[in-house]
């Protein structure tokens, strides 16, 4: 099963508290407060890799901690930050907030870190609060709690060329012929339940990747036959190929009702450009049919051009022809993002509480002298 969609729970760390000290050593009279601050919470941070390819690894796990900040020490020494929960995420994966929607981050190439949530501040040890008035404070702060927040996230394959069509059209068996991916493939309707990706090689060292997307049908936009888990995948493509079965009814209604649905999903994938496929040239009644596709498609204002994935004919003619349709498209835009309130640090946020703790409770324990000799 393909995992495209999931949804998480995550926590940043909490900051440590403050430490109550105060020095006292053979021969050091009044030394004074010496507790450190408490370490920072650790983060929240997802990273683009593409050693994954689905989110099946959130599928188990739904609940995600980053570590605490230590607490603040003795010698003014300050507690250690808390360990950064680093997660791993296929590139093409949108992280959104789960109860607002908001778009926190876009993770469109690889080795790309977004910090979700920050981590608490450490609180202030006692050193921060002695004056001329107040030389030995008893007081200290507590750590700033770390953040929580429902994520949910959604895989959008990103193929600069994308291959749509009614199921049975086609489609894995041209993917499987122009890269070395091996979709399934069978000779029933929707084989394919799961996108398929594959590089294209071409002269001069030149490449491009195509997904094959799942047999669409009717209602597709509406959710009808997993619709809306296939067209997602449409989103991030820069040219489509549409491809139609030769041996259809009417592969002109076919390809009416595709383009319908791709607008009714969403009015830029139907803007997209479009290169129109006829599939199955080798077989007579195909052949017979094709002048008249071919000028009802370009009538359209549509490129269009014939194949036969099986036998290979057209193919490489295609292939150029898609090549040239992608260096002449424009570049797919990021996914615009927007940090929620609850998803970034505040840097006007006020300071952590003060706790004012006993000088020998377990906050903050008294160094102990040393007896003279």
């Amino acid at each position: 099963m393909f995992y495209d969609e999931a949804k998480i729970n995550v926590r940043s760390g909490d900051g440590g508290d403050g430490m109550i000290s105060f020095r006292q050593e053979k021969f050091v009279r009044l030394g004074g407060p010496d507790g450190g601050d408490g370490g920072r919470g650790g983060d929240v941070i997802f990273v683009a890799t593409h050693h994954l390819n689905s989110l099946i690894n959130f599928q188990h796990n739904r609940h995600y901690r980053a570590g605490n900040g230590v607490h603040g020490t003795v010698q003014k020494m300050t507690g250690a930050k808390g360990e950064a929960l680093r997660l791993e995420a296929p590139v093409g994966t949108i992280i959104r907030n789960a109860a607002t929607g908001d778009v926190l981050a876009d993770l469109t190439e690889a080795g790309q870190e977004v910090v979700i949530l920050s981590g608490g501040r450490g609180g202030r040890g006692n050193i921060h609060f002695a004056n001329s008035r107040q030389q030995a404070p008893r007081v200290a702060e507590r750590g700033e709690p770390g953040e929580e927040l429902w994520l949910t996230l959604e895989l959008k394959l990103i193929a600069d060329v994308g291959i749509v069509g009614v199921p049975n059209a086609g489609k894995s068996t041209l993917l499987s012929v122009v890269s070395a991916a091996r979709p399934k493939i069978g000779d029933y309707p929707f084989t394919t339940l799961q996108p398929n990706l594959g590089v294209v090689a071409l002269d001069d060292y030149q490449s491009m990747v195509l997904a094959d997307i799942p047999g669409l049908i009717e209602g597709a936009s509406a959710g009808v036959g997993l619709g809306h888990d296939f067209l997602r995948h449409v989103e991030r493509t820069r040219v489509l190929i549409h491809l139609l079965d030769g041996m259809a009814v009417d592969p002109l209604e076919d390809w009416a009702m595709i383009n319908e649905e791709l607008a009714l999903y969403n009015p830029e994938l139907a803007a997209k450009p479009q290169l129109v496929v006829l599939n199955k040239i080798d077989l007579p009644d195909v052949k017979e049919l094709e002048p008249l596709v071919r000028e009802s498609i370009t009538a359209a204002g549509h490129p269009f051009t014939s194949i036969s994935a099986v036998t290979g004919e057209g193919v490489r003619l295609m292939l150029y022809e898609v090549k040239r349709m992608l260096d002449a498209a424009p570049r797919a835009r990021r996914q615009p993002t927007r940090r929620s309130s609850s998803a970034r640090r505040l840097m006007s946020a006020p300071s952590p509480s003060i706790a004012r703790t006993a000088a020998f409770g377990a906050c903050g324990a008294r160094r102990s002298s040393v007896s003279s000799p």
